[in-house]
């Protein structure tokens, strides 16, 4: 049987916490940035979990996480 491949895009978006959640950045980060609240900007800094519909699909792309 040979390797799977990771997907190499998703391994730069994802990591994997203890638990083994996926941790992700927050969308709408990068530009247009000046109508957007300053409590806004702030809030999408931190980061956020992989919601669980969408963790099947995740882990697909990463088998080695």
């Amino acid at each position: 049987m040979p390797k799977m491949k990771t997907r190499r895009a998703a391994a730069k978006r994802f990591s994997v916490t203890g638990s083994g959640e996926f941790k992700r950045k927050k969308a709408y980060h990068s530009h247009i940035l000046e109508k957007k609240s300053p409590k806004r900007k702030r809030n999408m800094r931190k980061a956020a979990l992989v919601v669980a519909s969408d963790y099947q699909r995740v882990k697909d792309m990463l088998p080695y996480a």
